[in-house]
């Protein structure tokens, strides 16, 4: 396999570590310094130039994108993904995580449980948001910012609001979040790599210090993970288009609760921690997927004039529960289902033989027209109506 690492550090532990992988398991790999690509838009065919010429063949890459550098990073991945070179982060992945409010969007959308956030932009809005998440203290997020800079934990909702109003004043937007009190000073750091968490470790604060991050003085001790938070961990990275990712959770009373999910994860503390070459784990797993490129099936598929793809639920009071696939006669219709998903579990390619449940959600592929036909029409949101406690009646006179 030819491997492209892109990374602009290329004496970085994590960049020398994928190196050393690879070339231990007799591969061919070079770092290219991200910035020096150059996207060709030119030819009849997508293209890049690296260093001004024009760039050889790979089957493989693996992105490093840093912050500062996230829009020109993933136009390069997705230049690589429109020249079908595998890559187990696709540019979509890449940005939805590198954005909290979007990546919070996403992850909420699929039932991922997280410490409850607001988002907000008028000063009149910031104090029913803090009560919102639980009331103060709380926590306040820049929407962009690694290694917890732009992490600030409020004690009060005094001190809140005049944080809120000096980040807004310097065109910073912030994220407001409960503060998960029994995970104070510590969180998971789980390494996803595919479908399976392949190492995992508690980070604990340092002092008083409520961020857990090994840059802020914070130390690490190997773990090991119940199938709850693998599960929880894997669903997440999967959700946001990573097959490689560093999943952040808080270990609250009830469960999991993420609160980030990391494209560029760091190697040195992971495997520092547990003894474990989580290097080599990414390096096979890419070894087995580059004949798998990434395709984006909605783009693709949506080309054939007048089919499409779509999710259709099962509702409860649908004619479809307890039927088995075969018998929902959906074949006959010119459509096929291509995964069932049932709460957090996806079937993919599921058998006729399955039978349908209520609330069981299928991403199918066939003609639109029929497709219509058996999306119901969308239900009207009700609105939340908050209520106010009973005031009491006093006699007059």
């Amino acid at each position: 396999m030819k491997l492209a690492i892109l990374s602009r550090a290329p004496r970085s532990y994590s960049t020398q570590r994928l190196r050393t992988a690879a070339l231990d398991r007799g591969h061919q790999v070079k770092v290219l310094n991200t910035l020096r690509f150059a996207i060709d838009l030119s030819g009849d065919e997508p293209d890049l130039q690296f260093r001004g010429k024009q760039l050889s063949d790979y089957d493989a890459i693996i992105p490093r994108i840093g912050n500062s550098i996230t829009y020109f990073g993933t136009a390069v991945v997705r230049q690589f993904e429109q020249m079908d070179v595998y890559t187990p982060n696709t540019a979509a992945g890449i940005s939805n995580s590198r954005d909290k409010l979007r990546a919070t969007q996403i992850l909420s959308r699929h039932h991922i449980s997280m410490p409850a956030t607001t988002f907000v932009r008028d000063r009149a809005d910031v104090i029913p948001a803090i009560e919102r998440v639980g009331g103060a203290p709380v926590v306040i997020k820049l929407l962009e910012g690694t290694q917890g800079i732009g992490v600030i934990l409020a004690p009060s909702i005094k001190v809140a609001e005049a944080i809120i109003e000096t980040l807004q004043s310097t065109k910073q937007q912030v994220l407001i979040q409960r503060f998960v009190s029994e995970s104070k000073g510590r969180d998971i750091r789980a390494l996803v790599v595919g479908d399976r968490v392949v190492a995992a470790m508690r980070r604990v604060a340092s002092g008083d210090e409520f961020r857990s991050n090994v840059h802020r003085g914070g130390s690490v001790e190997a773990v090991e993970l119940d199938e709850e938070y693998q599960r929880v961990a894997v669903r997440a990275a999967q959700i946001m288009g990573l097959k490689v990712a560093g999943v952040d959770m808080l270990e609250g009373n009830d469960g999991p609760l993420v609160m980030e999910v990391n494209s560029s994860p760091g190697l040195e503390g992971i495997e520092t921690a547990t003894k474990l070459d989580v290097a080599g784990a990414i390096i096979d797993h890419i070894d087995n997927q580059v004949a798998f490129p990434q395709i984006d099936v909605r783009e693709r598929l949506s080309v054939s004039t007048g089919y499409g793809v779509a999710e259709l639920v099962v509702h409860g009071d649908a004619d479809l529960v307890g039927k088995t696939l075969g018998e929902a006669g959906l074949r006959d219709r010119d459509i096929t289902v291509l995964t069932l998903h049932r709460g957090t579990s996806v079937i993919p390619n599921p058998y006729s033989r399955h039978v349908l449940e209520a609330e069981d959600r299928l991403l199918c592929f066939g003609n639109l027209e029929e497709l219509r036909r058996m999306i119901p029409e969308r239900p009207r949101r009700h609105r939340r109506v908050k209520k106010l406690p009973k005031k009491p009646i006093h006699d007059e006179g």
